[in-house]
């Protein structure tokens, strides 16, 4: 049933005559018409006598009225929500993020974000590594948080929106061994037993590829999924927690250095990945936006680390 037949029934019905009708929906009478005997055909009944000059409800045009009035409301509902999603203002925001990214930037910039755009609905999913290009390319999510190089460059169906540089960082128990001002070179991580993060985060991919161009193999004795682990067991002189400078960091008994290479910090850009495919909304931008200036502003980037102990993010 098509709604213009609809709305022409319900302003017959409610101003009684075909020539006020067409006048109201400025079209032809002879067209308007057609549209309602279209529309008696299309049902299989009939919905006006015609009294004089006048057009009266038949039993079944009364009972069909209001259903026809509930119809145009949500045709006209649905109207309004679409113009509010092109401009932006609603929506369902799906997001994945790893733990320590969702941790040290999106719990912190959900307030004001929530203030902007109250009626954007933020759903966030835990994911690292490899896991939220999958989401991404099935549809599951709109936005995707990872490393730039976990996209090969010949790859197109991700858009990216760069955030800022994320580090590797080297957490143990304080001394003067673990660096000097504030860095350590990644060479001379050789001789400690070391915590990192499972080879599905990408972070742990480039500290293992920065660990062979050093020409060394790291003395990896736990492997985990939980970054905040590894503080605890390098806490409890366990070992040397390999991080990165996007986890926050709250304990304070641990010394923290930039680990380098060839006196370079090791570090990557932290960026924001969406599908081509979908068309993007200002909600989203938003969203990469102020993830964006909250990297800026918390995480460590291009400070110093020199003296620095216990808190990063």
């Amino acid at each position: 049933m098509e709604l213009r037949h609809t709305r022409t029934f319900v302003t017959v019905a409610e101003l009684g005559t075909i020539s006020k009708a067409a006048l109201h929906l400025r079209i032809a009478q002879p067209a308007l018409s057609r549209q309602i005997a279209d529309l008696e055909r299309e049902l299989g009944l009939r919905l006006f006598d015609r009294v004089g000059r006048r057009l009266r409800l038949t039993g079944e045009g009364e009972q069909l009225l209001n259903d026809c009035r509930i119809l145009l409301n949500y045709a006209s509902a649905v109207g309004d929500r679409a113009q509010l999603l092109r401009h932006g203002d609603t929506g369902v925001l799906k997001v994945a993020a790893s733990p320590q990214f969702i941790e040290a930037t999106i719990s912190n910039v959900l307030p004001r974000y929530t203030r902007n755009y109250p009626n954007v609905q933020v759903k966030l999913f835990e994911a690292v590594g490899l896991e939220n290009l999958a989401m991404l390319e099935r549809g599951e999510v709109h936005l995707g948080q990872n490393l730039s190089h976990a996209v090969e460059p010949n790859d197109h169906r991700f858009a990216s929106y760069p955030l800022g540089p994320v580090e590797l960082l080297a957490a143990g128990h304080p001394g003067p061994n673990l660096g000097q001002r504030g860095k350590i070179e990644i060479s001379s991580l050789a001789p400690y037993p070391l915590l990192a993060l499972d080879a599905v985060f990408s972070v742990r991919r480039t500290f293992d590829a920065a660990c062979r161009l050093a020409g060394f193999k790291p003395n990896v004795i736990f492997e985990s999924r939980a970054p905040n682990l590894l503080l605890a067991l390098a806490s409890a002189r366990h070992g040397v927690a390999i991080i990165p400078s996007s986890l926050q960091i709250h304990r304070r008994d641990l010394q923290i250095v930039r680990v380098t290479y060839r006196g370079r910090p090791i570090r990557e850009m932290l960026t924001v990945l969406s599908d081509k495919r979908r068309p993007s909304t200002r909600y989203a931008e938003a969203f990469c936006e102020m993830c964006a200036e909250q990297v800026r502003k918390a995480l460590p980037g291009t400070r110093s680390f020199e003296s620095r102990r216990g808190r990063t993010g």
